[in-house]
């Protein structure tokens, strides 16, 4: 039988994830995208973007708003976005990216099967300069994968591709989140690289207070964090 295991969560712990390894069976890995899925909706991944990108998207004079979600996973927050754009009557042009064919295929059959045309595709947003021509850059539960100074040259890449805002959220590393984490993932799911990969991540993932000193370093003046269930941070920047 599982046991919860209580770590130190003074600082950060960085094990290796399942779902980061090369080779995981493509099976194995939808099963688990479909997993967290389930926990997007319990935890509003996407819903709670949507209030800043909505009032963005009121701002644009006649044009679509164009938005990029990295590290998209399964797409769920591209998708999410769609919904949501349709039922406000905004214009938005939403793209996904991901390091992984298997989540790209993924998330474009998601996309189509709720009725959305939305373009993903493959990309390495850790390597090379991000996509351009985007006005709000956006990325979930994707920035407690990198080291310190990887976050921070995402964070400065972001600021400097988006034309308008950069849009973080991700889990905040407790002792509380941690315990979220490890009952949630297995009520929710039963993939193994969802039970795993799930503590895993709260114990790699920042505190409030060091998400906003890397966006410091990373030349975002005047980012606001905020807090929200479950555990998480909304991490905001928009340009001056």
């Amino acid at each position: 039988m599982a046991t919860l295991r209580l770590p130190d969560f003074s600082q950060r712990v960085r094990r290796p994830e399942i779902m980061d390894q090369p080779g995981l069976d493509p099976a194995e890995h939808a099963a688990a995208l479909r997993g967290l899925g389930r926990i997007n909706v319990l935890s509003r991944s996407g819903a709670v973007l949507w209030p800043t990108i909505a009032r963005i998207a009121r701002e644009q004079s006649g044009k679509p708003l164009r938005v990029l979600d990295l590290a998209t996973g399964g797409g769920y927050v591209p998708v999410t976005l769609a919904r949501l754009a349709a039922r406000a009557g905004l214009d938005l042009r939403i793209d996904g990216c991901d390091i992984s064919a298997t989540a790209v295929a993924f998330a474009k059959e998601q996309a189509n099967a709720q009725g959305f045309d939305l373009h993903v595709f493959e990309c390495d947003v850790l390597t090379g300069a991000l996509p351009q021509g985007y006005d709000v850059i956006t990325t979930t539960l994707f920035l407690h994968h990198l080291d310190d100074a990887s976050a921070v040259d995402l964070l400065r890449r972001m600021r400097e591709a988006a034309g308008r805002a950069v849009l973080v959220d991700d889990l905040v590393r407790s002792r509380w989140g941690h315990a979220l984490a490890w009952m949630g993932c297995r009520l929710l799911s039963r993939s193994r690289v969802v039970h795993h990969d799930g503590p895993v991540s709260v114990e790699a993932a920042f505190t409030p207070a060091e998400v906003l000193e890397m966006a410091r370093a990373a030349g975002m003046d005047g980012a606001m964090l905020t807090r929200h269930w479950p555990q998480r941070f909304l991490l905001q920047w928009r340009r001056p």
